[in-house]
């Protein structure tokens, strides 16, 4: 697990400029207002942000930034020796997570010995399993809060403040690692963009409780937004350019969002409804459940063009004895007859899984089974992992009885399976035509436009100067011509398409 960081909006004038090039309708940060804070005599403040794990927490590291630059008037850094304000936003996801994290603030504590007005915060999954045991074993952590609480930011951050002269040991804990059902949604300002894609959490949380899986204990059960809440942040986005939605949540089919009528929309329904705003021309969503991938879902690949040809739904094993261990309920002939249905609406479909490789009593007969399923469904890609222990999940108590050299093996094999595949489908493309949402000039090669096609791989191809603003942000069909990498092709434009 490393720790990266994390890269959203730049708030000076070389940025604004770049983005109002490639994206007329967005807009900066918004301006704090008076109500909110005093008016800044002295140059705003700056954050520095480290993002670990999942795509939840790259989302919800751009909220932190979108509260502290509405309440604060802060503005994010990558220079972490200029920053007034260390985030850092955590994931158990991996073994030794909470080491990793305390090793990271170790060098931080450097930082703040030199520059003892230095405010450092922890949030995200870790800090929700810590608690103020972080403060305890960091005390030069000023602030500690938990993926469903990032919203109180500012408050926490005025509540150090106010600490600053206060030995350690004697101050009061700004810790807040509650779960406060879905009220974080409420008090996030406007949602800010750049480009033309967008995600947009419509739940949190997860009740499946997978043997293997911290979510449960970290983000809390699966909680929805109201049906309102959501299209009226994809409205804003659209409003801005975004045209491409992302749906994001822990268990994002199975959200159970409340209408205005007290009645339950489900997530086909949702689909629906968000392919009617105004602007959205591609609709993704990550990350599913196979139990509750539906008929309805499946249906909607039938009905709704915006639903881009691909779905990414976790599997984890290939083996339906080490599903039960991980307790998935259900079993593998299940996940495959939800694909062909799938495939028989939408045979252009292009799939992708999660997989764990060498988890608890996986055998050798087992893992020949996950073999035979990435080579029976012929993934386009995968995200796949050596099995580690994810501290507090009932799969931790299990022995862990096979070997290293031997997890490495497999997932080496398991990954030639996948990659051959990829190359494959991407070699496959040329000749044919792809639908591209155009995003950027090419970094490498300023003569080409490049965008993402709905199988996820990049697609460059030549332009006219005169063409560039007229094509960024449309869907435009392009015919591929080469490969260039096991995720990027070269092609042609052949024409605009909305």
């Amino acid at each position: 697990m490393s720790v990266t960081v994390f890269n959203p909006r730049i708030n000076n004038d070389a940025a604004v400029a770049k983005t109002t090039a490639a994206a007329p309708a967005v807009t900066a940060l918004k301006e704090p207002s008076s109500a909110q804070s005093p008016v800044h005599s002295t140059p705003p403040k700056k954050v520095f942000v480290t993002t670990q794990g999942c795509q939840m927490n790259v989302y919800d590291s751009g909220k932190m930034l979108d509260v502290l630059g509405d309440s604060h008037g802060m503005e994010v850094t990558h220079d972490i020796d200029e920053a007034d304000v260390l985030l850092m936003n955590t994931c158990s996801i991996r073994e030794k997570a909470q080491e990793k994290v305390f090793s990271e603030l170790g060098r931080w504590r450097k930082l703040k010995e030199k520059r003892p007005d230095l405010v450092i915060g922890v949030g995200g999954c870790v800090a929700s399993q810590e608690g103020d045991n972080i403060q305890k074993r960091a005390p030069y952590v000023d602030m500690v809060f938990g993926p469903q609480t990032l919203h109180r930011l500012p408050e926490l951050y005025d509540q150090s403040n106010e600490q600053r002269d206060v030995s350690p040991k004697n101050r009061i804990g700004t810790i807040d690692v509650s779960f406060p059902s879905i009220e974080k949604f409420d008090f996030l300002p406007e949602p800010r963009v750049e480009g033309y894609k967008a995600f947009v959490s419509i739940m949190e949380g997860c009740s499946k409780y997978c043997s293997f899986c911290v979510v449960p204990y970290t983000r809390g059960e699966e909680l929805s937004r109201p049906l309102d809440d959501v299209l009226a942040e994809i409205d804003s986005l659209a409003a801005q350019g975004i045209r491409e939605i992302n749906l994001l949540g822990q268990n994002v089919n199975g959200y159970r969002g409340e209408k205005d009528d007290g009645s339950v929309c489900r997530f086909a329904e949702l689909l629906h409804y968000v392919s009617h705003v105004d602007g959205v021309e591609r609709i993704r969503y990550t990350t599913s459940h196979p139990l509750e991938f539906t008929d309805d879902i499946i249906d909607a690949y039938a009905k709704l063009p915006e639903l881009v040809s691909h779905l990414h739904l976790p599997v984890q094993s290939g083996s339906n004895a080490i599903l039960a261990a991980m307790k998935r309920n259900h079993t593998i002939d299940v996940y495959i007859n939800q694909i062909n249905k799938l495939k028989a609406i939408r045979p252009d479909i292009h799939l992708s899984s999660d997989f764990i490789i060498g988890f608890p009593g996986e055998t050798d007969e087992h893992f020949q089974e996950t073999l035979n399923l990435a080579k029976e469904l012929n993934f386009d890609h995968s995200y796949s992992f050596i099995y580690s222990k994810r501290p507090g999940t009932p799969a931790a108590e299990l022995p862990d009885d096979v070997s290293f050299t031997t997890k490495k093996a497999r997932l080496a094999e398991f990954q030639k399976v996948i990659i051959d595949s990829t190359l494959a489908k991407t070699h496959e493309m040329i000749g044919t035509t792809t639908r591209v949402l155009v995003e950027q000039v090419a970094n490498r090669h300023p003569d080409c436009l490049i965008g993402t096609a709905d199988n996820t791989r990049t697609v460059m191809f030549p332009y006219d100067e005169e063409q560039m603003n007229e094509l960024l942000g449309k869907i435009v069909s392009v015919r591929v011509t080469d490969f260039v990498s096991p995720h990027m092709v070269k092609g042609e434009l052949i024409e605009v398409l909305a």
